[in-house]
C-alpha cells in the first residue's frame, strides 16, 4: 500500500460508482484546485483503493470530503492510515476546525479519530419523469459580477470564513442554478447548484428569511428544462419543521435509503454556519 498526494490524474468516478455517490468529475478538480496538497489517496498495484479530500476556508474551518475506500479493501485498517494523515495535514496548516458528514459506516471510524456529533442531516429529493417540461426553470436573469462580489460578501458574514472560491467554481460551471433573492439592492437570499452523477444538487444555499428561503426553493424546485436531471435533492439538518414544511410544499420527499451526521473535531465553540460541507447548506432565522 502506497499513501500518497492525490493528482488530476487520479480523479475518476470508480469509488463514487461503488459507493453511490452523486459527485462528478468536476467536483474532485474542484477540491483538488483549493486543496492541491491536502488531497490524498491510498494505492494499491497502481489502482487507487481509498481517497480523502479537503476544503479550507481562510484557515478556520476546514471540510474534510470524499472519503471513499474500495468495498474489497475495507477492514483492513487503511481508512483509518488516510483520515490520520488527513488531520495531521490540517493540523499543519494550522486548522483545528474540522467537520465532515458521516454515513453509518465511516461513523464508528470518525469517533476514535476525535470527532463528535453536531446534528442529524436528511436528504429531499425530488422525482419527475425526464423532460417533464420545456419552460425554462426561472425568469431569474443571470448574476452580474457585482451581485456575485455583494454575495460573497453576505455569505461570509453569515458564514463565518471566506468561501467565494467555492462559489464562484459553482457559479462558473452552472450560472443557470445561481439565483439570489434582493430587497432594497442588497441579497437577502441566495443558492448555488450542481449537475450530480444521477441528480441535480442544490447547495451552498442560504436564506435571511422565510420568504426569500421559499422563493428559493421554488426556483430550484420548479420547472424544468431538457437539460436538466430528472431528479434534484438537498441536504438539510434533521428535524427543522420550518425547513421540512416548504420542501414538502415543493413536492420532495425525504429519501428513508440515505443517512448521515454531521460530525467536528474538536467540539469548536465557534458556530460556523452550516456548509463548510459544499454539499449542504441551509441558516434560517
Amino acid at each position: 500500500m502506497r499513501l500518497r498526494i492525490m493528482t488530476e490524474q487520479d480523479v475518476g468516478l470508480r469509488l463514487n460508482t461503488l459507493s453511490g455517490w452523486n459527485q462528478t468529475a468536476a467536483d474532485w478538480h474542484r477540491f483538488l484546485s483549493n486543496s492541491p496538497r491536502g488531497c490524498f489517496v491510498m494505492e494499491h498495484d497502481s489502482k487507487v483503493v481509498d481517497t480523502a479530500t479537503t476544503l479550507a476556508y481562510q484557515n478556520r474551518v476546514a471540510w474534510i470530503g470524499m472519503v471513499l475506500v474500495d468495498p474489497d479493501y475495507r477492514k483492513q485498517g487503511i481508512g483509518t492510515q488516510l483520515l490520520e494523515k488527513t488531520i495531521q495535514h490540517l493540523d499543519h496548516t494550522g486548522i483545528r476546525t474540522m467537520k465532515l458528514a458521516a454515513t453509518p459506516l465511516g461513523k464508528p471510524l470518525y469517533a476514535k479519530l476525535g470527532f463528535v456529533d453536531e446534528y442529524e442531516i436528511e436528504r429531499w429529493i425530488l422525482k419527475r419523469p425526464p423532460a417533464v417540461s420545456t419552460t425554462a426553470r426561472s425568469t431569474c436573469p443571470r448574476l452580474v459580477p457585482v451581485q456575485l462580489e455583494q454575495i460573497f460578501q453576505f455569505d461570509s458574514e453569515l458564514f463565518g470564513a471566506d468561501r467565494s472560491f467555492l462559489l464562484r467554481s459553482l457559479h462558473d460551471q452552472n450560472p443557470e442554478f445561481a439565483v439570489a433573492v434582493y430587497e432594497n439592492g442588497l441579497p437577502q437570499g441566495y443558492a448555488f447548484g450542481r449537475r450530480g452523477l444521477f441528480a441535480d444538487h442544490l447547495g451552498p444555499w442560504m436564506a435571511g428569511g422565510r420568504v426569500a428561503a421559499g422563493k428559493l426553493l421554488q426556483v430550484f424546485f420548479g420547472p424544468i428544462t431538457p437539460r436538466d436531471s430528472h431528479r434534484r435533492l438537498l441536504e438539510v439538518q434533521s428535524g427543522v419543521g420550518r425547513i421540512v414544511a416548504r420542501l414538502r410544499l415543493c413536492s420532495l420527499g425525504r429519501s428513508r435509503a440515505w443517512s448521515a451526521a454531521r460530525m467536528t473535531i474538536p467540539a469548536d465553540p465557534i458556530r460556523f454556519a452550516q456548509s463548510s460541507d459544499p454539499n449542504l447548506d441551509e441558516s434560517i432565522p
